[in-house]
């Protein structure tokens, strides 16, 4: 598919807040990302940031800006929380326990939809829970497909290894077991935007005593399928 308009800059600009799509980039970052010329990229960065599209973390590294966010939700309700609803309600229903779904931010990650396991011993995480990029199925589905610089730097202190990494990437989910918290275990699996980027992780999580110490066994494939779901959705809209 031919990703070109016919007007330079804008396919330019639109390379850049690809590029940050997943996260926070250096100038050297954008450059290898887009294939843009250095003088360029930074112009185009630059010239975004004055539109409020492009903004700074505390490093100087390069995000995604607030304009972006307001511009989205003029649009209408975020597509892949317009979507979760349902499929999480289905993961749930299918597996019997809590489903959930995370974004990454920064060096957290954020719960923005669930549902519930109804009674019972189940793993609450209410919506706008804030956690760590340390351990975690989720934690290692967002990590796992990121940049090798940004991979290496999320590992330490990590309770996870590059080799367990490498073994999502292969498998195409991850699980732990007491990892994030004793006695939890989940599985998690990846959610793909247009472009083929992680933005999101599907997970589902409950007691060791029900998923057992191979939640993947049981899970990994109804999480899997609602993963794909989602991807699918936002291919279609993107």
């Amino acid at each position: 598919m031919d990703n070109t308009s016919g007007v330079g800059v804008l396919d330019k600009a639109a390379l850049v807040l690809s590029a940050l799509e997943s996260g926070p980039a250096t100038l050297a970052g954008l450059v290898g990302a887009t294939g843009l010329a250095r003088p360029t990229a930074h112009r185009l960065a630059v010239a975004l940031e004055h539109h409020r599209m492009v903004a700074r973390d505390m490093q100087g590294r390069f995000i995604l800006g607030p304009r972006l966010a307001e511009l989205a939700a003029a649009a209408g309700e975020d597509r892949l929380l317009a979507t979760a609803g349902p499929v999480l309600t289905h993961l749930r229903d299918i597996t019997g326990e809590s489903a959930q779904l995370y974004r990454r931010q920064g060096d957290m990650r954020i719960c923005v939809a669930a549902a519930e396991r109804l009674s019972g011993l189940r793993d609450t995480v209410p919506v706008g829970s804030t956690l760590p990029m340390k351990a975690g199925s989720a934690a290692q589905v967002l990590m796992a497909w990121e940049e090798p610089e940004r991979l290496h730097r999320g590992l330490q202190g990590a309770r996870f290894t590059a080799t367990a990494l490498s073994g999502v990437r292969r498998r195409g989910w991850s699980q732990s077991i007491g990892e994030r918290e004793p006695g939890v275990a989940s599985v998690s699996a990846p959610v793909r935007g247009p472009s083929n980027r992680v933005v999101a992780a599907v997970s589902v999580s409950g007691p060791i005593e029900r998923l057992t110490r191979h939640p993947g066994r049981m899970h990994a494939q109804a999480v899997i399928d609602a993963a794909g779901r989602l991807s699918e959705a936002l291919r279609r809209n993107g």
